[in-house]
């Protein structure tokens, strides 16, 4: 099952069966298809690329170990965001108490998509480049439920629905871990609109900013699942 056989064309569960029977190939050829979203929802999930890396490569070995236990009951690609989910929030919690700025996340490819390497972020003007420090910051003190569900609707553009059966809640749960995350948000990043620092919990960087910001998106986090198995 190489080449332009089963493994090349076959469906996301048929290479899952596939890599649970043996094949070699099947579940790198399942990664290369999803890789580009479930790094997406890692970098922006975490906003650090080193911390996301490591939290996909943790969630892949999760999911290259407990293949064989997926019942099926949810789509593949669900399961696959599930579990990188759970690693990412693993992380969110473990860093609580020690939290930092991260640096801005530009992607670098080196000709082949999907594939991110470190290296020199490119140059940007000084008020992006300070109002996505402060944005990071104000991401960093939501909860984690919080984030992850913003993460993954408000910046990942997935449907409410997707996100419930990816974070294994109800809709209405999503809608509502939402609402707070933004209500949060507007609260620490008002003074992006003023031009004022005071009265947030986010600690100042510069004095820069001199106009609003436009398209600040935003990010999130959810309840701990034991990402060694696939849930409903």
């Amino acid at each position: 099952m190489t080449g332009d056989g089963p493994v090349a064309g076959g469906s996301d569960l048929d290479l899952l069966r596939a890599h649970v029977a043996g094949d070699r190939d099947a579940f790198t050829e399942l990664f290369h298809r999803h890789r580009d979203r479930l790094w997406a929802v890692a970098l922006r999930t975490l906003g650090d690329r080193e911390e996301a890396a490591d939290a996909l490569q943790d969630a892949l070995l999760s999911a290259h170990r407990a293949a064989a236990r997926f019942r099926g009951d949810s789509a593949v690609t669900t399961w696959l965001h599930r579990i990188v989910v759970n690693a990412c929030v693993d992380r969110m919690r473990r860093r609580q108490t020690h939290a930092t700025v991260p640096l801005p996340d530009g992607v670098h490819t080196d000709g082949e998509p999907g594939r991110h390497t470190g290296g020199v972020e490119p140059a940007a003007p000084a008020h992006d480049h300070d109002t996505a420090l402060v944005v990071r910051q104000a991401l960093a003190a939501l909860p984690a439920e919080q984030r992850a569900a913003l993460v993954l609707v408000d910046v990942q553009g997935y449907p409410v629905a997707e996100v419930a059966r990816i974070l294994g809640v109800a809709e209405g749960t999503v809608k509502s871990r939402c609402a707070r995350g933004r209500a949060r948000l507007a609260v620490l990043l008002g003074h992006l609109r003023t031009g004022s620092d005071e009265g947030t919990g986010v600690r100042p960087v510069t004095g820069g900013n001199p106009r609003p910001p436009e398209g600040v998106g935003s990010g999130s986090g959810w309840s701990r699942r034991d990402a060694s198995q696939e849930e409903t």
